[in-house]
């Protein structure tokens, strides 16, 4: 190889090592969140201040930091039951007006900190009625909180819009009447509701038991995602698409076991796959609870590198924050590790999560092409006048 070459190859790797975002960049670039369970992104010291102002006893810690690592080791634990006590500790101290609203608006705050620009965040208000609150009484608290937490960021210089969708547990018997509750909050406008969930195992409650509720939203013209291919496969998928309806599917990770990838790299696409990607149904992929749940070994392995490449409606979510220890920062950080993205990539996915939200479709427009494709064309700006500078031998300062 000549001098010059080696040059050239030097340039274009140190170009390549160059375009990866660093952890600035992606924590101020602009993101949407489609997938975020408000009951998994509390503070560890706010579940410690709600335990006591509440009442609630049954804390396994009472350090807001030793209480963060017995959460995210009980959901690294392989145990399901572990797993499933975590959130009772945080529903636990969610059962008073104060407490949602303060949940609420520090859900919103820390969505905009990490640089969210748009999130639509999830719960069941029928798991908040223990200490007397009626269904609305949670969804107004809720809704309270968001915009509390909406004019807090706005205070400290970020801007999000937060919208809630009302989650119906599959194992219970009330997603007829959650799903009236959704469409009542939608109705009533403001940016509260936008839309309706089901979620709880999959396996043994298939979504086709809660058809009635699909059924009713579908006439009324409201939005539904349901909670299918995170554990137990294409038949999940199926359901929730080809008889209840779905707009989306949260998770749907395993819609991967309807593709074939050959020893050639050849890939040839089931017609589940193909009628998913096709229909361009959105993916609410949640790559580190993915890995806590064993839908991928590892984020190098994690199936959304190859939905992104086939070019799936592939979108980036948390979860729950809380007992994964992570952010969409974070999230972002990993995947740009294991698979090299770059802002463009990025890009690629906040805006087919914009796409694929809830809201009407000139607002979706507007963020777009007013918030997000702006924010990263200025990431890529700050990006090429540095590279442009390091070439030149010119740093800031100099004139």
């Amino acid at each position: 190889m000549t001098s010059q070459s080696t040059e050239k190859s030097a340039a274009a790797n140190t170009a390549t090592v160059s375009k990866t975002p660093s952890p600035d960049r992606i924590r101020r670039a602009p993101k949407v969140l489609l997938h975020d369970h408000l009951d998994g992104g509390l503070r560890p010291g706010t579940v410690v201040e709600l335990a006591r102002e509440t009442g609630y006893g049954d804390l396994p810690e009472t350090d807001a930091d030793l209480l963060g690592t017995w959460f995210r080791e009980a959901a690294d634990s392989g145990s399901l039951e572990r797993y499933l006590e975590t959130f009772s500790h945080t529903v636990g101290v969610m059962q008073t007006r104060d407490a949602l609203v303060r949940v609420a608006a520090e859900c919103a705050e820390d969505l905009a900190e990490d640089g969210v620009v748009y999130a639509e965040v999830r719960y069941a208000p029928e798991q908040h009625l223990e200490k007397g609150l009626t269904l609305e009484e949670v969804v107004e608290a809720v809704n309270e909180g968001f915009r509390e937490g909406e004019r807090r960021a706005r205070e400290n210089g970020h801007r999000i819009r937060v919208g809630a969708l009302l989650t119906a547990m599959r194992h219970a018997a009330r997603s007829l009447e959650i799903a009236e509750l959704a469409n009542r909050y939608r109705d009533l406008g403001g940016g509260g509701v936008v839309g309706f969930d089901i979620a709880g195992a999959e396996a043994g409650y298939p979504p086709t038991r809660h058809l009635d509720a699909f059924e009713y939203l579908k006439r009324e013209n409201n939005h539904f995602t349901i909670h299918a291919g995170e554990a137990f496969g294409l038949p999940s998928i199926w359901q929730a698409l080809q008889w209840c309806g779905a707009d989306r599917l949260g998770h749907g990770v395993r819609i991967i076991d309807d593709i074939q990838v050959h020893e050639d790299g050849s890939v040839k696409l089931g017609r589940l796959a193909s009628y998913v990607r096709d229909k361009r149904i959105p993916l609410e992929l949640c790559p580190s609870s993915n890995l806590q749940t064993g839908a991928a070994d590892s984020y190098a392995e994690h199936p959304i590198g190859l939905l992104r490449r086939l070019h799936f409606r592939a979108t980036v979510n948390t979860d729950n924050r809380l007992m994964s220890h992570t952010s969409m920062s974070r999230e972002f950080e990993h995947l740009v590790e294991a698979f090299g993205y770059t802002l463009d990539d990025m890009q690629w996915f906040s805006v087919n999560a914009m796409k694929s939200a809830f809201i009407p479709f000139d607002e979706r427009l507007a963020m777009i092409n007013g918030v997000i494709k702006p924010g990263y064309a200025e990431l890529k700006s700050e990006w090429l006048f540095q590279q442009t500078a390091s070439t030149s031998g010119y740093s800031e300062g100099e004139s």
